[in-house]
């Protein structure tokens, strides 16, 4: 699968994380989303070459698996990044 077909999963992903992880995040749904086209192509990425895991065609439910694992621990560690800052 090519890369605009990651970052349309990516994003889809990216609100389906948001969804499941829900909560205040510093950014909102627009840095959502773009964490779940970065988390989605990291996913790709770590799933394919470190893994050796086929991330397969777009129609395929190990792709937006991927995608989805991918958006959620991107999502988590931001949260964990920017949850911890003081407002002063």
């Amino acid at each position: 699968m090519g890369i605009i077909g990651w970052i349309i999963v990516g994003g889809l992903m990216g609100a389906l994380a948001k969804y499941i992880l829900p909560g205040k995040d510093p950014g909102g749904i627009i840095v959502t989303i773009i964490i779940g086209v970065v988390g989605g192509l990291l996913g790709g990425f770590i799933g394919s070459a470190v893994f050796g895991v086929s991330t397969g065609g777009f129609f395929e439910i190990r792709t937006w698996l991927i995608a989805l694992v991918g958006a959620l621990l991107l999502l988590g560690i931001y949260r964990l990044v920017t949850g911890r800052r003081v407002a002063r």
